[in-house]
């Protein structure tokens, strides 16, 4: 299903929309240029954007730094052909018609690994995760 655009849309929610879901965002924005819409949102938004979310994307030449969280709505859902639920702790009342995923992150910092290493690895495990859906996508 695509929307009005004709375009197949997507909506990545984590718990606080400052770093997981606006990564995957950032990530599908590039890869998708343009062919995709994208949003993010958040079930609890913090203030501002994770300052090494948006420095391990920096590094892929994608700025998310002057995103603001925002929260999830009920039409935001049914508006996206596909949710993507980030992590374990972001919880939604799922809207019938709509397609959800969960992607459970590994979480580095169980491992003790911290800072831009932990960042590095969730923002690659995420690209990885937004190939494949951006494949499905865009074959559909």
């Amino acid at each position: 299903m695509a929307t009005s655009t004709g375009k197949p849309s997507v909506l990545f929610v984590c718990s606080s929309n400052s770093g997981k879901s606006p990564m995957a965002a950032g990530l599908m924005e590039k890869l998708a240029g343009g062919t995709v819409e994208v949003h993010s949102c958040g079930t609890k938004p913090g203030a501002a954007v994770n300052p090494e979310s948006a420095a391990a994307l920096l590094e892929k030449g994608i700025d998310i730094s002057a995103d603001t969280p925002t929260a999830v709505t009920e039409e935001a859902q049914r508006a996206a052909d596909v949710v993507v639920i980030l992590g374990t702790n972001a919880r939604l009342d799922e809207v019938p018609g709509t397609r959800y995923e969960r992607w459970d992150i590994d979480e580095p910092s169980l491992r003790d690994i911290h800072g831009m290493e932990r960042m590095r690895l969730v923002r690659d495990e995420i690209d990885a995760r937004v190939h494949r859906l951006y494949g499905e996508l865009t074959t559909e």
